[in-house]
């Protein structure tokens, strides 16, 4: 029997309504939950900044698996230890939230709320956005779980104290994420925002007081806590202040390590190959353009004058000459002019002359190594003389090449040259 058509016609009405709020529900579940895409982009996204952060540098000890900590930093103040970044539930993050990881980078406190020694430098990470520490979160959550248990810290008393940690915090630190200032480029404050944040150049090219805190005169150069090695500054044109390279030059040494006239090496090598040579063009470029607006500009400056040689110096300068002859000529040249490219010159060489001799003696002790990149897969080195020449010999060598060629600085002793060695980078 039939049906009225107005029954029918009901009918058809409530299956309409019916599947359009089922499209309806469908469509909003869709909407708010995130796609597999969407999630892998975010964790895409992480890597990089995680290696624009140079994560792994900190966290990976000496022939360890990546990220899984271990290695030992050495400070005025005891030695820490690295924890372990991998999603390991038992000795890694992997009980840890979003909120935790943010907590620790941007307020500088643990999963349990206790403070942390800024042997982390949650004071440069503060200044990251929220958006990318999740996303720098999702990609350590990524990670394959390494159980590893790392040795605790070996703090020096009374710098073990929770109370101390707390009154060093309301001194010098204050959290806070990037602020762009409206007055400069967007591109200038990408380059800030990587600068000071993330890349956390602070942590060592900027003084710091008897308590470990940076002084406000920020990349003004320190020497590196615990690595014997120093830090230029980078404002000054004494030093490794920019103002005057071109912009592309900059990025070059920055992301290959060389330029025909500029070698990194050291810490800084270390940092190119691990962290910086896989910045963005774009990226790299805000970077260098941030740097050349901090250098100082040499405008109508005097040249410098240098002053007559006591007879006694010209005698200690002349010992170092036939050890430059014998060991360093081949390669850096007959004048200290070089091998664009290739070996870095040393006479008008701003690392050689700056007013801290660390750099130069230890690239003598140790070697001098420009990092591999994929700009430059296969640099030159210079190799350890440490075992070659003594202590002496290297001292009469590097105050030769700091005062030969129109170069001026101060003279190096055996005493300097014993002082400097150290924990290698």
């Amino acid at each position: 029997m039939k049906q009225p058509s107005k029954f029918r016609s009901a009918e058809k009405k409530q299956v309409a309504v019916f599947i359009a709020s089922m499209l309806l529900s469908l469509s909003s579940i869709a909407a708010t939950q995130p796609s597999a895409n969407s999630d892998a982009e975010q964790v895409l996204r992480g890597e990089y900044l995680t290696r624009a952060g140079n994560c792994m540098g900190c966290h990976t000890t000496r022939g360890g698996k990546p990220y899984a900590g271990g290695r030992e930093l050495v400070t005025p103040f005891g030695k820490f230890v690295t924890p372990n970044i991998t999603p390991d539930n038992e000795t890694g993050i992997g009980h840890w939230s979003e909120e935790d990881f943010w907590q620790a980078l941007h307020y500088g406190k643990g999963r349990d709320g206790s403070y942390l020694y800024p042997v982390f430098p949650y004071t440069e990470y503060t200044k990251v956005t929220r958006q990318d520490a999740d996303a720098i979160f999702a990609y350590l959550r990524s990670l394959t779980p390494v159980a590893q248990t790392n040795p605790p810290h070996k703090i020096t008393s009374p710098y073990d104290n929770q109370f101390l940690l707390f009154l060093w915090r309301t001194w010098y630190f204050k959290e806070g994420v990037y602020e762009p200032d409206d007055s400069k480029s967007e591109e200038w404050n990408r380059g800030n925002y990587l600068v000071q944040g993330l890349g956390h150049c602070n942590a060592c090219h900027t003084p710091r007081n008897v308590w470990g805190a940076s002084q406000d005169d920020k990349l003004a150069g320190g020497e590196i806590m615990g690595t014997y090695w120093y830090a230029p500054s980078l404002i000054s044109h004494r030093e490794a202040g920019m103002g005057e390279w071109p912009v592309d030059e900059i990025a070059k040494l920055l992301s290959t390590g060389v330029t025909g006239h500029a070698v990194t090496s050291g810490p800084m090598a270390t940092i190119v190959r691990q962290s910086l040579q896989y910045l963005s063009k774009d990226d790299m470029r805000a970077v260098a353009v941030y740097l050349q607006s901090l250098g100082e500009k040499r405008g109508e400056e005097a040249p410098r004058k240098i002053p007559p040689m006591p007879e006694r110096v010209s005698r200690y300068l002349a010992l170092g000459e036939p050890v430059y002859i014998k060991h360093c000529q081949e390669c850096h040249g007959k004048s200290g002019e070089g091998v664009p490219g290739v070996y870095p010159p040393l006479a008008g060489n701003r690392s050689v002359t700056m007013t801290s001799p660390l750099n130069t003696i230890r690239s003598v002790l140790y070697g001098g190594f420009s990092p591999a990149t994929a700009g430059n897969p296969r640099p030159y080195g210079m190799p350890p003389f440490q075992h070659i020449i003594r202590d002496h010999e290297i001292a009469w060598v590097v105050s030769y090449i700091r005062n030969a060629w129109g170069n001026f600085g101060s003279l190096v002793s055996p005493e300097d040259v014993d002082s400097s060695r150290g924990n290698e980078f």
